[in-house]
């Protein structure tokens, strides 16, 4: 198993690709910790059904945007999972879309919260640990929209460009210490969140893909298994 006997964080995982990501993860024999903070049922089925693979899983509710919060679930993983952190995937994310001349303070200030500030929030919390270990993988979700824009988007595509900035920048300090960070900027993926778009939208988008169709929950999680993973071990500050 690719992840035999490590510890991995992620945040937002009680549904869409967190969760599969956790769930897969689990496969690779990697202990997990998920935090929550509405679907508290989710995140229960998702402990149950990892600890059904043989390892060890605890949710955590929380805030990822909040500073002291995650700092305080990182301490508590370390003395839950045995002292180590050894993956950490920055998934929270919401969406607030509307045109730019009709987006309000409120609405880009929540997407900014949770999208980039909670990034920061736990790269900043697990750094001191990784770095301690010489060893840690941390991979953060961005997407396309951080790279190519998307009108309706400018809240969420600034805070999607912001976690690949803010990973290129912890690739590069972390990096003599062991620690490799990078980004995953998915495109069109069939979540909860994609699914409340219009039809017309999801003919637009899948217009623009070579291979004409959405992709799924679990290829992104594939990804996230191979930046989590020593098949990625010299592969750092990139973006997928």
């Amino acid at each position: 198993m690719l992840l035999s006997g490590k510890t991995a964080i992620i945040t937002g995982a009680a549904r869409g690709i967190g969760r599969q990501i956790a769930l897969l993860f689990a496969k690779e024999g990697c202990n997990v910790a998920i935090t929550y903070i509405v679907s508290s049922e989710p995140a229960a089925e998702v402990v149950a059904e990892a600890q059904a693979l043989g390892v060890q899983a605890k949710a955590y509710l929380s805030d990822a945007a909040d500073f002291d919060a995650a700092h305080t679930v990182v301490q508590q993983v370390l003395q839950d999972f045995g002292g180590r952190i050894d993956i950490m995937v920055n998934n929270a994310g919401i969406t607030r879309d509307t045109l730019l001349l009709r987006m309000t303070e409120q609405q880009w200030d929540e997407v900014l919260h949770v999208n980039l500030k909670s990034a920061f929030n736990f790269t900043h919390a697990v750094a001191p640990v990784m770095m301690r270990q010489r060893s840690g993988s941390i991979i953060s979700l961005s997407s396309v929209v951080g790279l190519n824009g998307n009108a309706g988007q400018a809240n969420y595509a600034a805070s999607k460009a912001g976690i690949i900035a803010l990973m290129k920048t912890t690739a590069k300090e972390l990096g003599a210490r062991g620690v490799r960070a990078n980004a995953i900027a998915p495109g069109f993926i069939l979540t909860d969140m994609t699914q409340t778009l219009p039809e017309e939208v999801h003919q637009h988008f899948l217009s623009l893909i070579p291979m004409k169709r959405a992709g799924k929950p679990e290829e992104v999680a594939q990804t996230a298994l191979f930046l989590a993973s020593d098949l990625s071990s010299y592969i750092s500050g990139q973006v997928i």
